[in-house]
Parts: structure tokens; sequence; C-alpha cells
């Protein structure tokens, strides 16, 4: 992780040092605001049209984990654009735009899903399937409310 980091600042240290050469260095310093300003603005337009999409897909009580990582991609783009540099104004802006951010998502819901255990036995007898857990040793509670009649 540390070499990542290193790797990271050297390369936006040499991203601002080639802008500043071809373009001097107020005109960097006004290319940094103005990608701010335009970052910020385009976060909050993604971010609104992401929170009213899983609202309607809550709504519609339907599954919203697309909703969701869009929410998550476009906050994580946002804080990278309010860092200053090159390098992270260009990674943020990939994940404000929806179709870029449309590729990092299947990319990372890939990811994930190769990374998950979908179900595995647990010692005592219980399953873990999907984050719910399953004793086999007990029957199932009945609800309270139908067993009163």
């Amino acid at each position: 992780m540390a070499v990542v980091l290193l790797l990271y600042v050297v390369a936006e240290v040499a991203a601002v040092w080639a802008v500043s050469s071809a373009i001097g260095f107020l005109g960097t310093i006004g290319l940094l605001l103005a990608g701010a300003f335009l970052g910020s603005w385009l976060a909050r337009r993604e971010g609104a049209r992401a929170m009213r999409a899983f609202v309607a897909t809550a709504r519609a009580g339907k599954p919203a984990h697309a909703e969701i990582t869009d929410g998550m991609l476009i906050a994580l783009g946002g804080v990278l654009i309010m860092l200053p540099g090159f390098v992270s104004d260009l990674a943020g802006l990939l994940l404000l735009l929806p179709p870029s951010r449309g590729l990092v998502r299947r990319a990372w819901l890939r990811r994930i899903e190769k990374r998950a255990p979908v179900g595995y036995s647990a010692p005592g007898g219980v399953i873990v399937v999907d984050s719910e857990v399953v004793d086999e040793q007990r029957p199932p509670r009945s609800h309270p409310v139908i067993d009163a009649g």
C-alpha cells in the first residue's frame, strides 16, 4: 500500500510539473481550481441523480445494489476531485461520468463476487448463505402474530 501511495505522489508531482512547464504557474493553478469547481458541481449533480434513482428503486420494492454502488463511486469521485492534482482529478472525473462509472461498477462487483463466500458451513451446524444465518439444529421460529390465532 505504501508503494501505491508513493507512486501516486510521484505521478501527481510529475503531472503538475509537466502542465506547469507547458502553460505556466498561474495557468496550472487556474486549471486546478477550475477542475475542483467543475468536479464539485458534477459530483453534486450526479449524487442527486443517484439519490433519486435509489429512492425510485426502493419505492418499487426492488434491490438497489447498483444505485448504492453508484452513490459510493460518486462520493469517491467527489473526494478525488477535491484532492489537488491532475491524476486525482482525472480519476475522480472518470468516477463521476456515468459511462465510465458503469464500467468501474461492473468490474468492482465482479471482483467482490469472486472474493465473497456464497455459502459455507460454520462450526456448530450453522450455515451462512448470503449473510443470512441458518441454524440446522433448530426448527425455524414461527411468527408470533401468525401463531396467536
